[in-house]
């Protein structure tokens, strides 16, 4: 067992345990950046100035009506920017445009005694503008060839002769829609100059220090003259990554001019309006299997919708290049990349940061192909799993060293969900039913845990021991809810062997730990956690350095368990607070700084070649749906999930994630269908489902009627903090599973081996076209009408909930050659 992963006796990690906030967050008393303003004296408040077209030239802005209002300030413009008038680590996002690129983007900024003295004078700014041509949907976009940034491209093996070599051959395409991330508190900040002119801000950020960076090059400043502290986020989920970076910076721009404190938060329609989404992609694949049903060869290309700049479409659109393959093992690949620019929000990170916009591409292909193949979609996904001892790589080289796993997984799913009786359950239902449906689907993941940009797979920390024996911990991660913060004082307490009470966190800040990387990329556990065990260890070799010569033994011998240090074969020991005590009078330091760094990752970004992820996650899931045949409308009945968490650092902080993270899968994938106005008219670009009335989130009645989740045993993780595996991201993609059983309920309404083409998301809406094309395959059989449509008159590829272009058909290879 390596070092990282050993446990000592009697862990903290491992114990379920509530979270750190819990208590705050059901009282009302936990304070998110927002709420800090009541306890801060002549807050200044800001108000975007925004320009409701999807493009044009700003010819002219006049603030003097503006400045007029009762109670405005200032406006804040371009000339206003002491330092780079830009947000965007890619410099092109300027943060007082000349050139408005989507609809509702703001080009200056009015500060106010209070928020509705900003608002009206915003309201106030006169803005002329000259309106250029637009491009809303990627369809635009992929029509004009308006591309931005890398072009991946990701090959392995001999695609031509796997193609050869196949005895089937689909093709096909495939459009899915991206998810707004909904959380429950907007983007805030809240910044303050003292009189030494430096700057402090409180911000609602991922990435502490990328949003110290970005206000020091728009101020002109050092970093060192500003401090940046993350209290707490109400939800982050991506979508605070890159994005707070700009709107701290206003903030600290408008402090910096007047001198007083000044306050950022976006209201709900303006965050939706103003901030990136996930990414919605456009897939086009051709796709070969042997005459078993095992894939050969695959050729496809992902095309991102980048919004109108770059953000981190790059590593998105390289991670979802790196998630095709799913778990499935494909000797021949070829797949490229593109990032269309469109005059919409600038899209950005989403849990899952692109993998599972690669890996339902996969799934759809295996769903919308087992049937062409005469085959059950489970025994299909089977066959094609990577296998252990094989030697197998992913397409773009890296081993798959756990494909044990998958198998495994996937296994306990169907045993524990009792998959064979309940699909004989499910036939009979069918049968006696022919308007309402039912069907039960697993998937599976396997989602690489790193930053696919090898430098961010680095953690800090500085842990500080009080003379009373009480223990104050620092770390680079941020808290949006997902636990982190009580999965450290738990690593924290198991490694100084204290029990948890003793341990305290104190909010993330850059001037207690510098240079940190964003909490994404699933990877917040494995370095913190890695960087505070680091400095904890260090701490505790001092203090049994103290313990073995006051207990008359070698340090080497000495184990500090439950707050106790004995030396081994002997009944003498020494408290915790009488040895820090010790340790201090004896001018022991009592502080010290971690640091860790992922190992064995290398990844050359132009070759697409490399291991650039620390270890895969694993995990399972099987869910049954009911569908109405007359609506579509459908509801889950129930879902078992089986993930692999390695040795859980808490498990119930890991239960809950598993169970979010699927439930925000299913909303992406069925219910969350953002749509912009893509007319000609005076609202084109306009952002169509601006609020909850319009844009559907997941709520208690869409949670599946019965709900199991198990994490996976004996599964620890070698390499990793105390064997453990992340697990924020990786549940998202279970919630493949609702899809892929919403499909095949549609097609249990036509015959057998009907291939049912599913818009994304598949609301009840789409549900309906898709069930009618399977009744039309009943009719085209048999040349009737069915329910009032002509065999061919509809069919799922005419029809989407997005109002954009659906599916295309799955072709065979001759049909895509004489151009069907």
């Amino acid at each position: 067992m390596s070092h990282l992963s050993e446990l000592p006796e009697k862990p903290v990690v491992g114990v379920s345990m509530p979270h750190e906030s819990a208590y705050q967050h059901v009282t009302g008393t936990a304070l998110y950046t927002d709420d800090l303003v009541q306890r801060t004296k002549d807050v200044l408040h800001l108000y975007p100035v925004q320009v409701m077209k999807a493009r044009g030239k700003v010819t002219a802005l006049r603030t003097k009506a503006a400045l007029a209002v009762p109670g405005v300030v200032r406006v804040l413009t371009g000339a206003d920017v002491p330092g780079v008038n830009d947000a965007g680590m890619k410099h092109d996002e300027p943060l007082f445009p000349d050139e408005v690129m989507f609809h509702g983007h703001a080009v200056a900024w009015v500060l106010g005694e209070t928020l509705e003295a900003a608002r009206l004078g915003a309201a106030a700014v006169e803005v002329d503008l000259e309106e250029l041509p637009s491009l809303v949907s990627l369809q635009d976009a992929m029509a004009a060839e308006s591309y931005h940034g890398a072009r991946p491209n990701m090959v392995h093996g001999d695609v031509d002769a796997g193609f050869a070599e196949s005895a089937h051959v689909f093709s096909g395409e495939f459009q899915f829609a991206g998810q707004e991330h909904f959380y429950l508190e907007t983007h805030a900040a809240l910044a303050l100059v003292d009189e030494n002119e430096q700057i402090f801000i409180q911000s609602s950020t991922q990435h502490p220090s990328e949003t110290q960076e970005i206000v020091s090059h728009v101020l002109g400043v050092p970093s060192h003259e500003i401090t940046v502290q993350c209290l707490r986020m109400g939800g982050g989920f991506g979508g605070k990554e890159m994005q707070p970076h700009g709107f701290a910076a206003i903030a600290a721009l408008g402090a910096k001019l007047t001198g007083r404190p000044v306050r950022f938060r976006l209201n709900r329609t303006q965050d939706l309006t103003m901030s990136g989404k996930r990414h919605g992609f456009h897939a086009k694949w051709k796709i070969g299997f042997d005459a078993e049903g095992r894939i050969q060869a695959l050729d496809a290309t992902l095309v991102a919708d980048g919004g109108w700049s770059l953000d981190l479409s790059e590593p998105v659109l390289a991670r979802a290049l790196c998630h095709i393959d799913n778990t499935y093992w494909i000797p021949n690949a070829r797949v490229n990349g593109l990032i269309a620019k469109t005059n919409t929000v600038s899209n950005t990170a989403f849990r899952g940061f692109g993998g599972p916009q690669g890996m339902i591409v996969i799934e759809d292909i295996l769903g919308r192909c087992a049937p062409q193949l005469g085959l059950d979609a489970m025994d299909l996904r089977e066959r094609n799993f990577y296998q252990p001892g094989q030697g197998q790589t992913t397409p773009y080289g890296q081993p798959v060293t756990q494909a044990d796993r998958i198998s495994a997984v996937w296994e306990q799913v169907k045993e524990d969900a009792g998959i064979a009786e309940r699909k004989r359950e499910i036939a009979a239902f069918n049968a006696a039913h022919p308007n309402t449906k039912r069907a039960l689907a697993i998937t599976g993941i396997k989602f690489g845990i790193s930053f696919n940009l090898t430098a961010f797979n680095q953690g800090g920390a500085l842990v500080l021991i009080y003379k009373d024996g009480s223990v104050l911990i620092n770390h680079g991660g941020t808290e949006m809810g997902q636990g982190l913060h009580t999965k450290m004082m738990q690593v924290a307490a198991t490694t100084l062997g204290i029990p948890l009470h003793k341990v305290r966190l104190a909010p993330t800040r850059t001037d207690k730990v510098p240079n940190t990387s964003a909490t994404a990329a699933s990877s917040g556990a494995d370095l913190n956690g890695g960087a505070i065990k680091n400095a904890c260890e260090q701490l505790r070799e001092r203090l049994l350095q103290v313990a073995g010569t006051q207990l008359g033994g070698n340090a080497s011998d000495v184990r500090i368990v439950e707050g106790v240090a004995r030396v081994l074969g002997s009944d003498k020991e020494l408290a915790w607070d009488d040895l820090v005590r010790t340790a201090y009078f004896q001018r022991v330091q009592l502080s010290a700084s971690g640091y860790y760094r992922t190992e064995g990752l290398h990844w050359d970004a132009k070759s697409f070649r490399g291991s650039p992820f620390k270890y895969f996650s694993n995990g399972a899931a099987a869910t049954e749906v009911e569908v109405d045949g007359f609506t579509g409308a459908y509801r889950i009945r129930r879902v078992d999930i089986v993930h692999d968490v390695g040795d859980s650092l808490s498990p119930m902080i890991d239960i809950g994630q598993v169970e979010g993270g699927f439930v925000q899968g299913a909303g992406w994938l069925t219910l969350e269908d953002l749509r912009w106005d893509t007319g000609d008219g005076p609202h084109r670009g306009r952002l169509q489902t601006q609020a909850a009335s319009t844009y559907k989130l997941p709520s208690f009645s869409e949670m599946p009627e019965e709900f199991n989740v198990t994490l996976m045993e004996n599964a620890t993780e070698e390499g990793a903090v105390y064997g453990s595996k992340a697990v924020g991201e990786p549940p998202l993609m279970l919630a493949f599973s609702v899809r892929e059983a919403l499909r095949q309920a549609a097609a249990a309404f036509g015959p057998a081996g009907v291939s049912v083409d599913l818009a994304s998301p598949a609301t009840p809406e789409a549900m309906f076209w898709a069930i009618e094309a399977a009744r039309e395959s009943v009719a085209s059989q048999n040349g009737q009408v069915t329910n009032g449509f002509a065999a061919n008159g509809h069919s799922a590829n005419g029809h989407s909930a997005n109002g954009n272009a659906a599916n295309g058909k799955v072709r065979t290879d001759s049909e895509a050659l004489s151009g069907a």
